[in-house]
């Protein structure tokens, strides 16, 4: 074997034994650069991929290696960056005025038929351990319409992707079916409001036909619909109307159907009775490669390191979109200020970039956060009513100033409306407890968590 029919042949091994992500973020420009007659010299574009791959894949690598050439005992990483320079300054001049209306920027291609939009799509979907599951069954559903998993039910927390991959799934059905088949997207918030205006102008029939004529039907953030009785009566129907004719439903939520607690109970059986998938965060090497590929695909002027590139992947490690905003601002930032996309520059635009979104989080947001949350007033939570609904959404407010806002006891027995400390104490330890043995109740926490964050 020569040189290149070694490594390809390598890549094409390491490729079936390590995850995709992981194979595009570390290795996808790699090269064998020199051999010898008991070793070889590995090229990678950067000295953080040099040390990363040397110290997670070399025993594999060296495994696959000797698999092909025997002789080989030793391997050797060189750093051999790419050849694109390394220029981010744009010829075009950009007032700082303008700076606010550059990095907002951002295309939307709707199909007034479907109201899907074409920028989601598979391929600029990153797979990762964190949404192979909810990946694999997408792809899935598609060679088996209404019949594999009906209804897909995809849930996680905000910005991690879901959007994404269900308008994805639309879109390739588009793409494969032609005009063969209807698909219908629709945002839950909107689809409430189609039906208030149905009841409303009487032409419930027109809101009926445009849904339940579809052969594949995508809801989005169905958490929405909790508590709207009208709404949720006509979702139920539509759904039975569609389900007995083996018409696709996907449907996303940012929690699973069983924590969708004001949701009835006729209409949360029927989400459960089909296929359930999570999206989760994305690890480092998924982080990674999301940020490559969006580099390679909407910014392809621009040569940023693996090195740099990890700094923004640290930093935003729970939402892919603000992951991906990131990115955007700061290659926007550093072509209106003319800056080079250097280690220290870019730590410094980080920095700025969150200081601008830290804010000191108080009891009120905590208490209105949970409340929205579980669907109950404000008012209700800082009652002294012993309500089953109301218990569990008032100790977790306690657990929350306790545990991440380190308030006193008495304190939080003042602001929860007067209340004992020890009433305090014993809910933040049951929350405690509860926390160690009920997978649920830590995901509820996470998600009110994320609301929190994302109210910054």
């Amino acid at each position: 074997m020569d040189n290149k029919e070694l490594w390809q042949s390598t890549l094409g091994e390491l490729e079936l034994q390590i995850t995709k992500p992981n194979f595009q973020t570390w290795f996808k420009n790699s090269d064998l650069i020199e051999k010898g007659d008991d070793y070889i010299v590995i090229g990678l574009e950067s000295a953080f991929a040099k040390e990363w791959v040397e110290t997670k894949y070399h025993k594999l690598i060296l495994k696959i290696v000797r698999n092909f050439e025997p002789e080989i005992k030793e391997i050797r990483y060189q750093i051999q960056p790419p050849t694109k320079p390394a220029t981010i300054i744009s010829k075009k001049k950009v007032t700082p005025s303008q700076e606010t209306e550059v990095l907002n920027i951002s295309e939307f291609n709707i199909d007034p038929r479907t109201n899907l939009n074409s920028r989601y799509t598979f391929q600029n979907f990153i797979v990762g351990a964190n949404n192979e599951l909810a990946y694999s069954a997408a792809t899935a559903i598609i060679k088996d319409l209404g019949k594999k998993y009906n209804p897909l039910f995809i849930y996680g927390g905000v910005g991690l992707g879901k959007t994404h991959l269900i308008q994805a799934t639309g879109n390739e059905l588009k793409k494969i079916y032609k005009n063969k088949i209807g698909v219908r997207y629709v945002s839950t918030e909107t689809f409430v409001n189609e039906v208030i205006n149905g009841i409303k102008n009487k032409r419930m029939e027109d809101v009926k036909n445009k849904y339940r004529k579809v052969d594949v039907l995508i809801v989005d953030d169905i958490q929405f619909i909790a508590g709207k009785e009208k709404t949720q009566e006509e979702f139920f129907h539509t759904f039975n109307t569609l389900y007995e004719n083996n018409k696709q439903i996907i449907i996303s939520s940012d929690r699973s159907p069983y924590l969708l607690s004001t949701l009835e109970e006729r209409l949360r059986s029927r989400f459960e009775g089909g296929m359930v998938a999570d999206i989760s965060y994305p690890d480092f090497e998924t982080r990674m490669a999301i940020l490559k590929l969006k580099l390679q695909s909407q910014h392809s002027d621009f040569f940023i390191s693996d090195d740099i590139l990890s700094l923004i992947a640290e930093k935003f490690p729970y939402n892919i979109r603000e992951l991906e905003g990131a990115l955007t601002r700061l290659l926007g930032i550093l072509k209106i200020r003319k800056l080079n996309p250097t280690k220290q520059n870019i730590e410094n635009l980080l920095n700025e970039i969150t200081n601008q979104r830290v804010m000191i989080v108080s009891p009120e947001l905590v208490i209105k956060t949970v409340g929205e949350f579980y669907s109950i007033s404000e008012k209700e939570l800082l009652s002294h009513s012993r309500k089953k609904e109301l218990v569990k959404p008032r100790q977790i407010v306690m657990y929350f100033l306790r545990e991440y806002l380190k308030y006193s006891l008495p304190t939080i027995a003042r602001k929860m409306g007067n209340r004992d400390h020890t009433t305090v104490l014993h809910a933040y330890n049951k929350i405690s407890q509860e926390l160690t043995k009920n997978y649920l109740l830590s995901q509820e926490i996470n998600l009110i968590k994320e609301k929190i964050y994302n109210k910054h």
